[in-house]
């Protein structure tokens, strides 16, 4: 019998959480949250810090805390995670130094596993901080992440051993985050068999450096097999390399003797 698809299963627990009214949001005139979206979506909300006052922020966290046991934070600075560390001091806080995102999580939760398998290649150590989104986001729906930093088109031969490895691993999606000319997605969509999702950064110089230049040259990639998100849309292709994961894995636990 072929295994349960996670939209079958988030359905029926939707239906089961709204029934109940747990999926209802607070009535806080500012603040909306959507507690039920990784029930609904298999991606759950990601609260985005930038522009909202501590308190607003504040509230949107402890609306879904009351239904989630993990919440992602994106756009962080670092004042921002010393204020929920002191507003949500009985949760961990798992922030990376010079990233743009947190996990604000409760002591006892454990990220649960699915079995999808990502690896998202950043060009240079600049587009790290895209990168570690996306790995955020799909480590939170489930998946196993390789992050490899600094393989870009200038030293085209630190790619090569990295792209075998994760290869070898069976991976299921690449996301490759690329500013300047944005080149490396189409050298990798290139040359593996599995989808690759193409993440263009804010970095470059002058005319096109703030992200247009590698847009339009992922775009116009004569590599098929290549999806592009916005510019610095880390959550964007985090979620959607999940989603493609992840039902990959369902297939695979269904299919007798696969690895």
């Amino acid at each position: 019998m072929a295994s349960e698809r996670p939209s079958d299963r988030a359905l029926k627990d939707l239906l089961e959480a709204l029934q109940n009214g747990a999926h209802f949001a607070s009535s806080d005139s500012q603040v909306v949250a959507d507690p039920g979206r990784a029930v609904r979506k298999g991606i759950p909300e990601v609260v985005f810090a930038l522009n909202k006052s501590h308190d607003q922020l504040n509230r949107a966290v402890g609306q879904l805390l009351q239904v989630n046991d993990r919440v992602v934070v994106s756009r962080i600075s670092d004042d921002v995670v010393r204020m929920l560390e002191t507003a949500f001091a009985d949760c961990r806080i798992e922030f990376r130094e010079g990233s743009w995102t947190a996990v604000i999580a409760r002591p006892d939760a454990e990220r649960h596993r699915t079995g999808g398998r990502v690896a998202i290649f950043a060009a240079g150590t600049s587009d790290w901080p895209a990168a570690n989104e996306a790995r955020v986001l799909a480590e939170e729906m489930g998946c196993d992440v390789d992050l490899i930093v600094d393989v870009g088109v200038a030293g085209l031969h630190r790619l090569f051993g990295p792209l075998r490895a994760v290869l070898d691993g069976d991976v299921d999606v690449i996301i490759v985050a690329a500013g300047m000319d944005g080149a490396l997605p189409s050298v990798v969509a290139g040359l593996v068999p599995v989808p690759v999702i193409g993440l263009p950064t804010s970095v470059g110089y002058g005319y096109g450096g703030n992200g247009q230049a590698a847009l339009m040259s992922m775009l116009q990639s004569c590599a098929p097999g290549i999806t592009v998100v916005n510019i610095d849309n880390a959550v964007g292709a985090g979620s959607t390399a999940a989603l493609i994961a992840n039902a990959i894995a369902v297939a695979r636990d269904a299919t007798p003797g696969s690895p």
